[in-house]
């Protein structure tokens, strides 16, 4: 009978405790959902700076992936910075420090030459591959009296060494000479501050070298402003190939390629581009110049974004009017020269490099 009585008791109190456990829980839950969407989208999602907390300090509500509508992707060298013949210089420092030679030659590489490679490989180690392979008909090089590798393992241990040494080299000398190139940091800016454009950089150098340039030329500050950041080896392919800028794509959750324009100073940086059917405005070298980059699809080009006084609505002002085949930098681009029209120059980048192109790309590497 006592157990009877003091049965519904228990129950009630029973289901109170589980209520509030159960409410609790809910909160909690709730509290950490919270904070793994506000932390993911810009952890998760942004490999390739280290040590970087991507994250807009603002106060709207730009921190939700979907409301992005466009990105603005940078290339690094050669765009944010001007550091291909730095890069040259640390190549052939590391050369001569190793004692490199065929045939009794030394290894060096000339401007005209890093300017093709620039133009043809991404990424520094197979700069070198290309250069002892295809370069130099498969010959690798004696490092001082030591006799050429031969065997595959011998020639990644090789090219690994140099490339270690030449990335120490190049950070000593960007440390003294890294000045941002004209426009590009005003650019940058003023995307970040535009709620509905992501901005981000995506580059082929090595994570250890690009992570300086970046330190050096934006500042800790815009690095953790970067809604992407994807550097060296944080994809499998290197540009040519696309596969860069489709993970970004992806990553800042935007469903067409048309909502994103990518500023590059090279060809490969183009065709990369290109293959993710992206918009692209190059913004040239000394060393890239003589390119025809519309021929290839460049949607514009100019010397220096600053020297042109290329702002944000020159971008996306269009694509916001007229759609995503509207002409971008209208007044302000580099003229197209003896085609029939933009339509078609854009076409051009489905066919692949001109001969034009291929012939002077072909007589540097000879």
């Amino acid at each position: 009978m006592t157990t009877n009585r003091f049965l519904p008791l228990l129950l009630s109190f029973v289901s109170i405790i589980s209520f509030k456990s159960a409410f609790s829980f809910s909160v909690v839950s709730l509290q950490n959902n919270k904070n793994i969407v506000s932390s993911s989208r810009y952890n998760s999602n942004h490999h390739g700076c280290n040590n970087v907390r991507y994250s807009r300090t603002t106060t709207n509500n730009r921190l939700q992936a979907a409301n992005y509508e466009y990105a603005l992707l940078f290339d690094c060298d050669g765009v944010i910075l001007e550091t291909e013949e730095l890069h040259r210089r640390a190549y052939n420092a590391a050369f001569e420090e190793f004692g490199l030679t065929i045939d009794g030659e030394s290894v060096r590489w000339s401007v005209e030459y890093y300017d093709m490679l620039q133009n043809t490989v991404g990424g520094g180690k197979p700069k070198m591959f290309f250069h002892f392979r295809n370069t130099m008909n498969g010959k690798f090089p004696m490092s001082g009296t030591r006799p050429a590798p031969t065997t595959e393992a011998e020639q990644q241990a090789l090219i690994d060494a140099l490339q270690e040494f030449k990335t120490k080299q190049y950070k000593t000398l960007l440390a003294t000479q890294a000045v941002p190139r004209p426009g590009v940091l005003e650019l940058m800016d003023e995307a970040l501050q535009d709620p509905t454009i992501a901005v981000g950089v995506c580059s082929a150098s090595s994570k250890e070298a690009a992570q300086r340039t970046l330190e050096l030329t934006l500042g800790p500050q815009r690095v953790q402003q970067l809604n992407v950041c994807i550097l060296g080896d944080d994809v499998s392919a290197r540009k040519p190939d696309p596969m860069i800028y489709n993970v970004a794509r992806e990553r800042l959750v935007l469903t067409s390629p048309d909502s994103c324009v990518v500023i590059e100073d090279s060809l490969i940086g183009l065709q990369a581009a290109n293959g993710a059917g992206m918009k692209c405005v190059i913004t040239y070298t000394s060393g890239t110049a003589a390119v025809d980059f519309y021929a290839h699809g460049a949607c514009a080009k100019v010397p220096e974004l600053g020297s042109r006084n290329v702002c944000l609505d020159d971008i996306f002002g269009p694509l916001r009017r007229d759609g995503p085949n509207a002409e971008l930098l209208v007044g302000k681009k580099d003229p197209i020269n003896n085609v029939a029209s933009y339509q078609q120059q854009s076409a051009a980048a489905v066919f692949g490099r001109s001969a034009t192109t291929s012939s002077y790309l072909e007589s540097l590497s000879r």
